[in-house]
């Protein structure tokens, strides 16, 4: 069993938990996924690490209430158990792996949207605690839907808020920001997009225009989150790749969005499952023959 150690409300239908899962927190890093389980019956459900501390042997996560089985989580509270927490999985951040010598040399945006500000943050403050100051865009519906915002200041060099309603920080999208950052003369090396799709293939149009190389995070299409059930299942360029396992994180600029987008949609009926294993034969799933049914 581990332990929530807390639990709190962020912000309507977003919250965060710490979560005692001491082996996880030894071998985790930037960019990686867990997945959770209530109880014996409970659904999977992967949900990418928000922070960790080592020292205390100690996960955080953020999620979004979707379904029954995130808004039965929702009601967990200090002192209550989730019966698995199985992890590190995916693949660290591409960044984290690098010379650090050459990341120190490269001027780095991040931009997160809704929930994905939660995934931003570790790369973020893994930046800071190596010496590397980023600027970060974290766009939201309303200031009242920012998330972390106190931590992502402690963190990023330049910290940047947008508002759909203009109420807080910049008024519009972070697409607009990041046009506004690129007129001012900053040239960024690279830039990493994480939040709904929808704003990652918009992110991604505009850097592809502006030159700047992007990096995605597929996580909001995992399902099963061991590459079984075929839901993350994606066109990188000319290849086939399943985010759980080859990602979370792809080149958004070879990425077909608009394919993982409708799939994504049809994934959700039986009906959508049963015509996509059709269509996709062995790829559906990897082909690796272990899958029943709808899955």
């Amino acid at each position: 069993m581990y332990k929530i150690l807390k639990a709190e409300k962020l912000a309507d239908m977003i919250y965060l938990m710490d979560v005692e899962a001491p082996r996880v927190a030894r071998h985790c890093m930037p960019g990686q996924f867990v997945i959770v389980k209530m109880d014996e019956k409970g659904e999977r459900i992967p949900l990418t690490i928000c922070d960790y501390d080592r020292e205390a042997g100690t996960i955080t996560i953020v999620f979004q209430t979707v379904g029954a089985s995130t808004h039965k989580m929702a009601e967990l509270k200090a002192g209550d158990s989730f019966r698995d927490f199985t992890g590190p999985l995916g693949c660290p951040s591409e960044l984290v792996e690098e010379d650090l010598e050459t990341l120190k040399k490269k001027k780095i945006l991040f931009v997160g949207g809704g929930v994905g500000a939660a995934p931003v943050y570790p790369q973020v403050k893994w930046m800071k605690e190596h010496g590397i100051d980023v600027d970060v865009i974290i766009g939201s519906k309303t200031k009242d839907m920012l998330l972390l915002e106190d931590e992502m200041k402690a963190v990023a060099g330049n910290y940047y808020p947008c508002t759909d309603d203009g109420t807080y920080g910049h008024a519009g999208m972070v697409t607009s920001m990041i046009e506004e950052l690129a007129e001012q003369g900053n040239k960024y090396d690279v830039c990493v997009a994480i939040g709904p799709m929808i704003m990652m293939k918009f992110v991604c149009l505009l850097t592809k225009k502006l030159e700047i190389p992007t990096i995605v995070s597929m996580n909001p299409i995992m399902v099963d989150g061991t590459g079984m059930c075929g839901a993350c299942r994606l066109h990188v360029g000319d290849e086939i790749k399943f985010a759980c396992v080859d990602g979370p994180e792809f080149d958004g600029h070879l990425v077909n969005f608009d394919e993982a987008m409708k799939r994504q949609q049809m994934y959700k009926t039986a009906e959508g499952r049963a015509m996509l294993k059709l269509q996709e034969g062995d790829t559906h799933h990897g082909g690796c023959g272990h899958c029943g049914g709808d899955n």
